[in-house]
This record gives C-alpha cells, sequence and structure tokens, in this order.
C-alpha cells in the first residue's frame, strides 16, 4: 500500500515509525488532535486523483482513522472537477489490544471489552457506566489511553469500580510500547496495577474471574476441559 502511494498523510510519531518505507514519497505529517485535517487532507488529494495512504497507529478499524474518514468522504459532496468515485481500501493492521495481548501471554481467550479512558470525545459519565458493565459481566477488559500528564484520576476511578465486583488479586497486565522498541511489561493484580507506571503509551488489561499467572503468563482459560494435574499454578 505505502510502495503503492504517491502521498502519505498520518501523524508525525507513526510516520517516523515506518520511515523507511516511503522514501522518495511526498509526506504531509501532522500533530496530536490533526484526526480530522488528516483525513480531511487525505480526501481532498484523493479527489484530485492522487492515490493516498492514510496512516494512523494499531488497527485503523479500532479506535483509528477509518471511520472518521469514511463518513467525511461518504458525506462530502463532491466538487465539478473531482472525480466521481474515490475507491477506499481499509488495510487492518495490528491492534494495540492484541500486541499487548501476545507480549503478556493469552489473556483474551475469553469474552472482552475494549475502552477508552479518554474523556476528550466521550464523556466521563458514559466511560464509567460502560466499565462497570464490564466489571459487573466478568469480562477481560482492555483499557486504551489509561493516563495522560493532564489526565490523572479516570485510571483510580477505573481501578476501584472493577474492585467492586472483582477481586483484588485479579490478574492485571500493563504493556508499554508493545512490539516497540522500549517494549516494558508488568504483570500485577487489580488492587495493585494503578502504583506502576501508566501513560498514554501503555496498554491495560484486566482478568476476568478465571484469569491467572502460569508461570509468568497471563492466561484466561477458553472452556476447554484441562485437568488440574496438567496445570501448575505459579502465582
Amino acid at each position: 500500500m505505502l510502495e503503492e502511494s504517491e502521498v502519505i498523510v498520518g501523524y508525525e510519531r507513526y510516520l517516523a515509525l515506518i520511515k523507511d518505507f516511503w522514501p522518495g514519497r511526498k509526506v504531509l505529517a501532522s500533530g496530536m488532535r490533526k484526526e480530522l485535517d488528516r483525513c480531511q487532507q487525505a480526501i481532498a488529494l484523493a479527489r484530485q486523483g492522487m492515490r493516498v495512504a492514510l496512516v494512523c497507529g494499531g488497527d485503523c478499524g479500532i479506535y483509528g482513522l477509518a471511520g472518521p474518514a469514511l463518513e467525511l468522504l461518504l458525506s462530502q459532496p463532491k466538487g465539478p472537477d473531482e472525480d466521481d468515485e474515490i475507491e477506499v481500501e481499509i488495510v487492518p493492521g495490528l491492534s494495540a489490544i492484541s500486541a499487548a495481548a501476545s507480549v503478556l501471554g493469552a489473556p483474551l481467550m475469553n469474552d472482552l471489552a475494549i475502552i477508552s479512558l479518554s474523556d476528550l470525545l466521550i464523556p466521563w459519565p458514559v466511560i464509567k457506566k460502560r466499565l462497570e458493565a464490564a466489571a459487573y459481566a466478568d469480562f477481560v477488559t482492555a483499557l486504551y489511553n489509561p493516563k495522560s500528564k493532564h489526565r490523572t484520576g479516570q485510571i483510580l476511578e477505573a481501578q476501584a469500580i472493577f474492585l467492586q465486583f472483582q477481586p483484588p488479586k485479579t490478574p492485571v497486565g500493563i504493556v508499554h510500547n508493545a512490539l516497540r522498541d522500549e517494549e516494558r511489561k508488568i504483570i500485577t493484580t487489580l488492587d495493585e496495577f494503578t502504583q506502576h507506571e501508566i501513560s498514554m503509551l501503555s496498554l491495560i488489561i484486566i482478568g476476568n474471574s478465571k484469569t491467572r499467572i502460569i508461570r509468568g503468563h497471563m492466561i484466561t482459560p477458553r472452556g476447554y476441559e484441562i485437568k488440574d494435574t496438567e496445570i501448575k499454578d505459579t502465582k
């Protein structure tokens, strides 16, 4: 996709990660909170007949730019000199939750929920309701955007909500920069995970009532019958 593109549009941090894939191509980079600008820019170039790659992190369909790009493209009328139809190809990527899970072991082997703690786009009361529902339903839960420099209280509220429904020693995994340079992981417990370093580069996976730690790996059973004698639990 990148090799076939004439122009690459994206967030500057992500473009830096793939710089070796686009030598000699026109690159349009922008900073945080410019997501809609990037989508608009890519659409405008595509309407001029150019082949454009719009790059975002993880999987573009999971908290990425596939949604806003399609919304803008399909809702805007074209200009008189613009192409009638723009062909869109959604290229699936490796989501942050999948990357983090692979580092921790196999924590996503049963039903799960994915919730972002960022309240820039979703009101915090709505996020709290979703956290309560996930905790009550005993979902394995992945938390995106858990904490930033200016947003530090939400992760503590999330922890308190889960402690209402889950045992304090429920396994929790924290992965920083999953599958990137400076990757780090921490396997801890629900009552202690907020004592560790957490940032916007972290993804947190809270286990359910069946999740356990076996020889340093976080595992949620799928439900296959495995005899107790075949498993040595070494929490």
